[in-house]
């Protein structure tokens, strides 16, 4: 008589599946939910710690072959769901819970940083996530004109409402002045905007905000760090020497201010010319080379693509008007690796594990 088929047993062969970037079982984690027998069929759900999940494909591989591996099992049925975990840090200022926060900073200006931000936000609220896009680069507010919103939605009460657009909430200075206004700010100002954009914005629930810095290591940066504890930062470079030292400062004020440093990415690595040759504008290998030298991670190239500047101006993202070009696909790894990287952090930085991440 055949042996009958246990829960436990199951949970048994599923914690053998590890999930690759937390270097945990999915059972440890409390990744199993809803594990249903009906005789030789097995359901369950596995709960991933962000819908960005670049591994799902893996996870979900191994955790059927883990179950039908089990005698007696004929059919495996898993549902593929995520709950992206809160990173532990108090947000006193933010009245709706923020999970994660992320800053997106370089050195210096003209390398690309609100790109990356804009198209980072779009690419995991693509992926079901709840996003915000705080354009908290005061002096040079550029993220209205790259999503085509011209205005905020009427305010409720005292608070503002965020714009939205492909998927996700946005709050930007460039919305709240009259478009050629000169911004000509002190420190304790920009620091109260900043303030502002936290306290007095109807967020809502988010897994993510993104946070798109002016360039620089100036009061920005250091009043964000202060008012938003941050889950992490990602560093934007070209790949040319001058830019890597501008970035090398940027990446050592976030760890000044000990912010975890998620990863330097290289925009405008490349341009892929019709003959399949490619040309190295601004030399090549910088961003690998300062991820090497300050221990950071090497989050991805991004080529040069004369579509991403048209999308910019024209309020439609490259993930967006773009999506299966070279450079939204390389945004969109890039996305995955931040994503996983933030879970990463949110579930060793501070948190024991096993933790249960629905709330």
């Amino acid at each position: 008589m055949a042996n009958k088929l246990t829960k436990e047993a199951v949970l048994a062969a599923l914690s053998k599946v590890q999930e690759p970037e937390l270097h945990k079982d999915l059972v440890t984690l409390n990744m199993i939910r809803n594990l249903e027998i009906e005789g030789d069929k097995v359901s369950f759900t596995v709960m991933l710690t962000t819908p960005a999940c670049p591994l799902r494909s893996q996870i979900e591989r191994e955790a059927k072959q883990a179950v039908m591996s089990l005698g007696g099992v004929t059919t495996v049925e898993i549902k593929m769901d995520s709950d992206v975990p809160n990173d532990g840090r108090l947000r006193g200022l933010v009245n709706m819970p923020i999970r994660n926060a992320i800053a997106v900073g370089s050195g210096k200006g003209g390398v690309g940083k609100s790109t990356i931000a804009v198209n980072i936000a779009i690419a995991l609220a693509q992926s079901g996530a709840r996003v915000g896009l705080m354009d908290a680069d005061i002096y040079g507010p550029n993220t209205p004109t790259m999503l085509g919103v011209e205005r905020l939605p009427p305010p409720q009460g005292n608070k503002l409402i965020p714009a939205q657009a492909y998927g996700i909430k946005m709050i930007s200075m460039g919305l709240l002045v009259k478009p050629g206004q000169p911004l000509i700010w002190r420190g304790p100002m920009l620091n109260s905007a900043i303030r502002q954009f936290l306290g007095d914005v109807e967020w809502g629930e988010l897994d993510y905000l993104i946070v798109d810095l002016p360039p620089g290591t100036g009061d920005a940066a250091l009043s964000l760090a202060q008012a938003l504890p941050l889950s992490g930062a990602i560093i934007v470079t070209l790949p040319q020497l001058v830019s890597l030292e501008d970035a090398s400062r940027g990446l050592n004020m976030f760890k000044t201010l000990e912010v975890p440093i998620l990863g330097i990415i290289e925009n405008m690595s490349y341009l892929d010319l019709p003959d399949g040759t490619r040309m190295d504008i601004f030399g090549s290998g910088g961003g690998e080379q300062l991820a090497q030298a300050t221990e950071s991670p090497f989050l991805g190239k991004v080529p040069i693509d004369q579509n991403v500047r048209i999308g910019g101006d024209s309020g439609k993202p490259i993930v967006i008007s773009h999506p299966d070009s070279p450079v939204a696909r390389s945004l969109i790894e890039i996305t995955e690796r931040v994503a996983a990287r933030v879970s990463v952090e949110a579930l060793s930085g501070g948190n024991e594990l096993p933790i249960n991440i629905v709330e």
